[in-house]
């Protein structure tokens, strides 16, 4: 199960670490500081900071995401949430009571 935070997860660090889904992102962390020359070599994903891919094959790897998209998702709710306030919104402004005679 992918939402499962027991699951165990292999490291892009060093392929020995099989971390728990709870832990993982701390353990990137501490990986990324004890692996310094691995880490120049991989890029993270811009939909998920826990997908370290090679940077040759980040285009790839952003291509086939599974989680662009939840990203596209959120961000066709929160445009269309955005035209929905602006359509919804009416100006209740009204101009102050005037007691000047511009005629006279």
């Amino acid at each position: 199960d992918v939402l499962d935070p027991e699951r165990l997860i292999q490291c892009p660090y060093n392929k020995h670490h099989q971390i728990r889904a709870c832990r993982f992102p701390y353990h990137l962390v501490k990986c990324r500081k004890s692996y310094p020359e691995v880490a120049k070599e991989l890029a993270t994903c811009p939909f998920n900071a826990r997908h370290l891919v090679p940077r040759a094959d980040l285009s790839d790897h952003i291509i086939k995401c599974s989680d662009k998209g939840f990203f596209e998702q959120d961000t066709v709710n929160q445009s269309s949430g955005f035209q929905r306030e602006q359509m919804n919104a009416t100006s209740t402004w009204q101009a102050p009571p005037c007691d000047e005679d511009w005629e006279t």
